[in-house]
């Protein structure tokens, strides 16, 4: 086995997994918060105005972060749902349900942030546009993920199911990116781009991508602290889920004597996680 296969197989297993989230949970919701805030500071205080719309403009630090990150995490879902479906390794069955409410939330966030833009710029808070309607088309299958793997009891069964739901959805990504180039839509086209000169100014970009890299730190800490608590759940009987209630135990023990009784047994969101013993 090749060294890629073998980190592969050990970062899939469930305790390295959920050893490795705890330890990277704080450090990125915290890089998160930091970066997040220097960019919207850059982008609402120090970024110029728009000399044709203005102030209005300045939602687009955090419509289009969030917009980016709706097509990112749907990729990101589908991705692990096919690892799922193929190679049925647990960790991806995990990620790829979890990652779903994080999708939704930032493709919510892209249609309110739209809607709040469209009025003074368009004059309607909605209007099917191609683009504004493959992103609504991305949040119900969002939505429809999230739906079949509730539905159904057994939580390898209901992600499998919801993998191949996720898997026929990743067909409206590419349509939604380029539904600005595929038809003519009020939406207008791309002005940063990866591949030659963006059309921004260098002092709206900057700001522009801090967000955008604060946006996609904080879905991978969302998704690892969502994970966690399902990894805990699914292996709930495990002898290596009962050595961390132990451990956990005696801190819990420790802090009733201090006077500080907190959840027993916490994740890195503050909940308490039912384990059976």
């Amino acid at each position: 086995m090749n060294t890629l296969s073998l980190w592969f197989h050990k970062f899939g297993s469930p305790p390295t997994f959920y050893r490795l989230s705890r330890l990277l949970c704080p450090w990125l919701f915290a890089a998160a918060c930091l970066i997040g805030a220097v960019g919207l500071y850059a982008g609402l205080v120090l970024a110029p105005a728009d000399y044709q719309q203005s102030d209005a403009y300045r939602i687009i630090f955090i419509h289009v972060p969030c917009a980016w990150m709706s097509l990112f995490a749907y990729i990101f879902m589908a991705a692990n749902a096919f690892i799922a479906v193929v190679w049925r390794i647990k960790i991806s069955e995990i990620l790829a349900m979890t990652s779903a409410p994080v999708g939704a939330m930032f493709t919510a966030v892209t249609l309110l942030t739209g809607a709040i833009w469209g009025k003074p710029m368009w004059g309607t808070w909605w209007t099917w546009d191609a683009r504004l309607t493959s992103e609504l088309v991305l949040l119900f299958l969002y939505l429809g993920v999230i739906g079949l793997y509730s539905a159904i009891e057994d939580r390898r069964q209901a992600a499998r199911a919801a993998s191949f739901l996720g898997l026929i959805g990743i067909v409206n990504v590419p349509i939604v990116h380029f539904s600005v180039n595929w038809w003519n839509t009020l939406h207008q086209g791309s002005t940063v781009r990866l591949l030659g000169p963006s059309r921004i100014d260098a002092s709206m970009l900057w700001p522009l991508l801090l967000m955008a890299l604060a946006t996609h730190i904080w879905f991978f800490a969302s998704v690892l602290a969502r994970s966690r608590t399902s990894v805990l759940e699914q292996e709930s009987g495990k002898e290596w889920v009962r050595e961390i209630v132990q451990a956990q135990g005696v801190s819990f023990r420790k802090k009733i004597h201090a006077g500080d009784p907190l959840s027993c047994f916490p994740d890195c969101t503050g909940n308490s996680i039912p384990v059976a013993m």
